[in-house]
């Protein structure tokens, strides 16, 4: 009984230990994101995983619409299908905002 109840200890501070460590390895550090865990100009709803805000990203978004194109061109059905489940509504706002944001920019470059 004894050494079951240490080998069970034992195995609970290991796997205490292996979560602990998966925890530091996948959680961005504290202070890499000032407010709350978004990347800086990001909203607050959508994207909220760093995969889709690395693909929002000017880069990312050039490379999907490389992909969607291509798709477009191979299997415009897929394309179409797949279209259904992008959230139309939170891209919208997105793009707008990047829209009116380069107009500012712009504005303000000339002024």
């Amino acid at each position: 009984m004894d050494r079951d109840a240490t080998a069970r200890s034992q195995i609970h501070a290991k796997l205490v230990q292996s979560r602990e460590e998966l925890r530091r390895i996948l959680d961005p550090p504290p202070g890499e994101y000032g407010n709350g865990g978004q990347a800086p100009g990001q909203a607050a709803g959508f994207p909220r995983s760093r995969t889709m805000q690395m693909l929002m990203s000017g880069r990312g978004l050039g490379t999907l619409g490389a992909l969607v194109g291509g798709l477009l061109i191979a299997r415009p059905a897929l394309a179409l299908r797949l279209l259904r489940y992008v959230p139309a509504s939170s891209v919208a706002k997105i793009l707008m905002t990047r829209a009116i944001g380069a107009l500012k920019a712009k504005s303000g470059e000339g002024a």
